[in-house]
């Protein structure tokens, strides 16, 4: 055995000068250190997949182990995302199939059916923006990727009962209204694992990958449901169920949960105290709004306007809108959001002008020209607000501390803007459908909206782009 000497010289640990590179922590059991010795902070992995001293404005970090980290989290986010958008888009495609499944519907009818779901999904996206901060973005994204079990499953059984009540059916449309709840969580978790000089590109990959699940259902239903025996509605659900359990494992499996994201609750309060959150929410109406809304009410309003057009290409509206999402948030960190959404609502107001003229020309090619320009500017507008948001709220910090809690307001607007803004897709239907009401036709919906995008184009010029505005000269 080994005896400590009692005389003589002292012992090495006692004289010589301190490590200056602190040695990392010693992982606690079933937890593992990400970042190689000497790195700053110190990034832990503990159990049930909560990641300590996550840090992605940290360059050594970042470079070491949080891009990949991150990087694996938006895959699979945007897998989930994109299921819940897919589930709920899903009676948009179903709805113009109900006569032909047996389904005796009024065109009122129709449109609440389209419209439901958006309005419950506006409004769980509240809840949904605070759950990341209670439970973790990963843990919350199992719960929400199975919840979509609940609404796949009551539309295959409610698809085979033609002489179902209109309000029975309605009930049933608006469960799909958990899909849009999820695009809330999961763009104010994943803000979370950026640093601000990527989370144009992130949030606009992440919301896009989300979007393309309202083209790819619409797409995908017309094929799926066609049978020897005529229109089995009820696969429309059924071939949601494994997805959403693969994703739910996956999440399970391989995301994380941000311990720092978790800390404070409050900071979404704060958002909602902040005046440019609604300023934000109203114009994210116009662009978010009106992309979802159309892309409800696009596969009706062919089927309505040009009966002899297959459906199937319904599904183009949504994707180019879906598409055009990251490159409106990429433009945007180049020119900046204000700018590029001013520019894409005058697009907008363009193409609804068109469609217009379309419709007074019984001309289908116009038409259908004209909705795709609008949901490219609509995509487009999405991404760049969304760039404006982080923008918006770091104008001004004073420091490290202060950017810290403007950070966390800012993830509380992204979710309060998605949940506002989402509302304009249960507008744009019960427009259509009381403009039919009242007209016989759409074109009196459509002059609405056109004088709503110049107010909105207005709105975000005076307060955030126009020379001598509260941000001066800063590109927002």
């Amino acid at each position: 055995m080994t005896q400590t000497p009692t005389t003589g010289a002292p012992a090495a640990s006692a004289t010589a000068p301190a490590d200056p590179t602190p040695a990392p922590p010693t992982p606690a059991p079933g937890a593992e250190v990400l970042t190689p010795a000497g790195v700053e902070p110190v990034l832990v992995r503990h159990r049930g997949r909560w990641l300590h001293g996550w840090d992605p404005e940290a360059p050594d970090q970042w470079r070491t182990a949080g891009r990949a980290v991150a990087r694996r989290n938006l895959v699979l986010s945007i897998l989930a995302e994109f299921l819940g958008f897919a589930v709920w888009a899903l009676w948009s495609i179903v709805v113009p199939q109900l006569p032909a499944a047996g389904f005796t519907l009024t065109a009122d009818q129709m449109f609440w059916l389209i419209a439901v779901p958006s309005l419950v999904g506006a409004t769980l996206r509240i809840p949904y923006t605070f759950a990341v901060p209670v439970f973790g973005g990963r843990n919350w994204t199992v719960v929400s990727a199975l919840l979509l079990l609940l609404p796949t499953g009551a539309l295959v059984w409610a698809v085979q009962r033609p002489d179902l009540p209109f309000g029975a059916l309605l009930a049933v449309a608006a469960l799909a209204g958990v899909g849009g709840g999820n695009f809330a969580s999961s763009m104010a978790n994943i803000s979370f694992f950026y640093p601000e000089r990527e989370k144009g590109r992130a949030l606009g990959l992440n919301a896009a990958g989300g979007n393309v699940g309202t083209a790819a259902v619409q797409l995908a239903v017309p094929l799926v449901i066609v049978g020897a025996a005529g229109v089995h509605l009820e696969r429309a659900g059924l071939m949601f169920v494994p997805l959403a359990i693969l994703a739910a494992v996956l999440a399970w499996r391989l995301m994380d949960n941000v311990k720092d994201a978790a800390a404070d609750p409050r900071a979404y309060g704060s958002a909602a105290r902040h005046r440019h959150t609604w300023v934000i929410s109203f114009v994210y109406i116009g662009t978010f709004g009106s992309f979802i809304g159309f892309s409800g009410a696009f596969p009706t309003l062919l089927k309505a306007q040009f009966p002899d057009v297959t459906l199937s290409i319904a599904f183009l509206g949504a994707l180019v809108g879906s598409v055009a999402r990251p490159a409106g948030g990429a433009l945007a960190d180049r020119l900046g959001g204000a700018r590029v959404t001013v520019a894409a609502f005058a697009v907008m107001a363009v193409g609804t002008v068109s469609a217009i003229l379309a419709l007074r020309a019984g001309s289908f090619p116009l038409f259908f020209g004209s909705f795709l320009l609008l949901f490219l500017a609509t995509g487009a507008g999405n991404g760049s607000v969304y760039r404006m948001i982080p923008a918006v709220f770091r104008h001004g910090a004073t420091d490290d501390a202060d950017r810290g809690r403007r950070a966390k307001a800012a993830a509380g607007c992204i979710g309060i803007a998605g949940a506002v803004g989402a509302v304009g897709g249960f507008l744009v239907p019960r427009g259509f459908a009381a403009s039919t009401t009242a007209t016989g036709g759409i074109e009196a919906a459509l002059w609405v909206i056109v004088a709503t995008y110049a107010v909105m184009a207005a709105t975000t010029w005076v307060v955030y782009a126009r020379r001598g505005s509260a941000f001066g000269d800063a590109v927002i």
